[in-house]
C-alpha cells in the first residue's frame, strides 16, 4: 500500500442530481478530498452548487480537465448513462460509478475493464450499498458459512435506479419507486429455516408517477410492470399522483435493507449459525454518496500505485478507504 497519506484527493463529480449532492457532501466531511468541478449536461449558469468557488462547467469541456481531477465520479443512471459514460470516460480518467443492474454488471466490468486497459486507466464500478457493502458481505458471509444460504431485503425505501428507469418511460415527468421487503418471508430466516424463495416472495414494488397530461397511463403502467431486470419479477403497484402530491408526500429519499447468512457449523452441521447485516438510511443518496467518496479516496491511491483496469469491492483491500495510517488503523480500530 502506499504511503503518502498526506495528499488531498482531487474529485469531478459528473452529473448534478440526487447521487451528485450526496457526494458533494461527503466531500465536505473529509478534509483529504477536494471537490474541483462539478460537470453538467445542463446549463452551466442553471446549476447552482453548495460548495463555494468551485466551478460547473459544461460536459463538452470535461476532457480538459484531465489534469486537474484524480478521480471523476461517474453519477448518471444505470438505464442508460453509466453504461456508454464509463468505458468513455475510464479513456481518460480513473473513474468510479454505483452502476446497480446486478444482471448487467458482468457485461458492464467487461466493457469498462477493456477501455480502462487500454488507456492506462483504473476504474471501481458498483459502488454504494447494494451493489457494493452488501456485496461484500454476501461474499464474507459465504466465505465464512460455505453451507448455508444468503437472502438480501432492501426497504422500505426509494430505489435511485428504478426511479430513474421509469422516469425514462415517455410520458413520465416524475416517479418514485419503493421497494417493500415481505415481512414473513424475514421472519422465517431469522428462524433458522432456509428456504428458497422467488424474487416475488421477497419483496414487491410500489410505484408513484406523474405523468403528463397526455400520456397513455395504461401504456406507461404496463411498460413500468414488464420491464426486464427491474420490474417483471416482482408484483408491482402503479399509482398516478400530481406533481404537488409527489413533492409534499414522496420529496425525501429514505431506504435501507439486510443481508442475512443462514448457514450452519460443527461436525455433523448441527449448529445454526445466522450472519445479519443491515442498514438504515434518512438519505439514500447521502449514503451512496458517502461510499462512493471514500472509494474515490481507494481509487486514487490504487491509481497512484500504478493499477489499471476494472475493479469491484472485491478487489479492493479496506485500508485503502481511510484517511488514517495503517498505524493509526492497528491502534484505533482493530
Amino acid at each position: 500500500m502506499r504511503e503518502e497519506y498526506g495528499m488531498k484527493t482531487r474529485i469531478g463529480i459528473l452529473g448534478y442530481g440526487n447521487l451528485g449532492r450526496g457526494i458533494e457532501s461527503a466531500i465536505k466531511q473529509s478534509e483529504d478530498l477536494e471537490l474541483v468541478a462539478v460537470f453538467t449536461r445542463r446549463d452551466p449558469a442553471s446549476v447552482t452548487i453548495h460548495t463555494e468557488k468551485v466551478p460547473v462547467v459544461a460536459l463538452s469541456e470535461a476532457l480538459n480537465w484531465k489534469d486537474k481531477i484524480d478521480v471523476m465520479v461517474l453519477c448518471g443512471g444505470s438505464a442508460t448513462d453509466l453504461p456508454t459514460q464509463t468505458p468513455e470516460y475510464a479513456r481518460h480518467f480513473t473513474v468510479i460509478n454505483s452502476f446497480d443492474t446486478h444482471a448487467k454488471i458482468p457485461a458492464h466490468f467487461e466493457e469498462v475493464d477493456r477501455a480502462a486497459k487500454e488507456s492506462g486507466h483504473l476504474a471501481i464500478i458498483s459502488l454504494g450499498w447494494d451493489p457494493g457493502l452488501f456485496s461484500l458481505n454476501r461474499m464474507m458471509s459465504t466465505a465464512i458459512l460455505p453451507q448455508g444460504k444468503n437472502y438480501t431485503f432492501w426497504g422500505k425505501g426509494v430505489s435511485q435506479g428504478h426511479s430513474d428507469a421509469v422516469r425514462r418511460i415517455a410520458g413520465v415527468l416524475d416517479a418514485r419507486q419503493y421497494t417493500i421487503p415481505v415481512d414473513s418471508a424475514m421472519t422465517r430466516i431469522r428462524s433458522g429455516e432456509q428456504p428458497a424463495f422467488t424474487a416475488r416472495e421477497m419483496h414487491k414494488r410500489e410505484v408513484f408517477v406523474v405523468a403528463a397530461e397526455d400520456a397513455d397511463r395504461a401504456a406507461i403502467e404496463a411498460e413500468i410492470k414488464n420491464m426486464p431486470n427491474y420490474f417483471a419479477d416482482y408484483d408491482t403497484e402503479v399509482h398516478f399522483i400530481t406533481a404537488e402530491e409527489m413533492r409534499e408526500k414522496h420529496a425525501e429519499l429514505p431506504h435501507g435493507g439486510f443481508v442475512i447468512r443462514s448457514g450452519v457449523t460443527g461436525f455433523d452441521e448441527e449448529h445454526r449459525e445466522l450472519i445479519e447485516y443491515s442498514v438504515k438510511l434518512d438519505s439514500n443518496p447521502e449514503f451512496t454518496g458517502a461510499v462512493l467518496a471514500a472509494y474515490a479516496r481507494a481509487a486514487h491511491r490504487l491509481a497512484a500505485e500504478g493499477q489499471q483496469g476494472c475493479k469491484t469491492i472485491f478487489d479492493i483491500a479496506p485500508a485503502y478507504l481511510s484517511p488514517l495510517s495503517a498505524e493509526d488503523l492497528r491502534a484505533q480500530l482493530l
